[in-house]
């Protein structure tokens, strides 16, 4: 798969551009800062936070996609990841199934439907510090208009022309507007800095999307090996009922699993049967050296007993033919 994490690279070149724009308006972008430190403190904490949250989405996926890139080149599934994981829920199924999953079109939808799930879920804590960045810039720009007609409404009444003069009437006046003022600053300053980084968190959301988009699609085709076609419907069928494909599908499981044992119990059968083959060979082996052994013994005994069973023969032939010569 794509690795997630190069996302990162066009985050990090348009955050450095925004730095380099910063860096150039410094003094008008440090004066609106000031305006009122409170709010725009407050706006640039959440931009922060929302970067930070944003970036961690991406890295997130990174591990997310060296497990299928491992699982797709053979490597045994491992047991389940953590409960925030995109891909807890395929983790666990293909934990369950073992080393050769196979999926029906219905339970690979599902699977699928959970990480898309997981991946907007993800997302409406982006969301939220972007409407939330908008919200405090408003927010700002309100309290800086109501203080600016507050201190308007106390200028005006503390005008009165009876009895001065223009100059001091004109400095009174200029005095007084320095409160409005500032309450525009306040109001200005703080849509700005909601605007300018609900823009730039709206970029770096916008990327973040583009990376869970891609890891998503490249995440469908591969499950598109791992399901199974047996239980397409031809033209003119009736469609199997869904409770019926699930019967089917654990069926099958459990007929692969049943295959799988039996082939291990006879194996290790095989293995006791050929122990004691062995054993009855070595047995055999041993008798037909002792057999050996006693051959040459047991064949000296033999001619020994010949040659007395032929001396006897010899010397019974001799007195018979003796005693006839005597008769005649």
């Amino acid at each position: 798969m794509t690795p997630p994490t190069r996302v990162l690279n066009w985050m990090a070149l348009f955050v450095a551009a925004v730095v380099a724009v910063c860096a150039l308006l410094w003094e008008p972008l440090l004066d609106a800062l000031l305006a009122n430190p409170v709010f725009n403190g407050m706006i640039l904490m959440a931009l922060l936070v929302g970067l930070a949250i944003n970036v961690r989405q991406v890295l997130v996926l990174a591990p997310e996609a060296r497990w299928v890139d491992a699982v797709g080149q053979g490597y045994t599934p491992q047991g389940p990841g953590a409960r925030s994981s995109p891909l807890q829920a395929l983790r666990h199924s293909m934990h369950r199934r073992g080393e050769r999953p196979r999926l029906s079109t219905l339970a690979a939808r599902t699977l699928l439907d959970g990480v898309r799930g997981r991946l907007d879920d993800s997302r409406d804590l982006s969301r939220y510090f972007i409407g939330l960045l908008i919200f405090l810039g408003l927010l700002g720009t309100f309290w800086g208009l109501l203080d600016t007609l507050r201190a308007i409404g106390s200028v005006l009444a503390g005008l009165s022309p009876e009895g001065q003069e223009a100059t001091a009437l004109f400095a009174a006046l200029r005095d007084g507007l320095q409160e409005p003022l500032a309450g525009m600053g306040t109001a200005f300053s703080s849509s700005l800095f909601g605007l300018g980084g609900a823009l730039v968190l709206g970029f770096i959301d916008l990327q973040t999307g583009h990376a869970q988009n891609r890891f998503y699609n490249e995440l469908e085709e591969w499950l598109s090996g791992y399901v199974s076609t047996s239980g397409a419907v031809a033209d003119g069928e009736q469609a199997v009922p869904a409770y019926i494909e699930a019967l089917l599908e654990q069926t099958a499981d459990s007929l692969d699993k049943l295959q799988r044992t039996m082939q291990r119990a006879e194996g290790q059968h095989h293995g006791h049967a050929d122990e004691a083959t062995l054993q009855h060979l070595r047995n055999m082996d041993a008798c037909l050296m002792r057999l050996l052994e006693d051959m040459p013994t047991h064949r000296a005994q033999l001619t020994d007993e010949l040659r007395s069973e032929i001396r006897l023969l010899a010397r019974t032939l001799a007195g018979g033919r003796g005693s006839g010569g005597r008769d005649a």
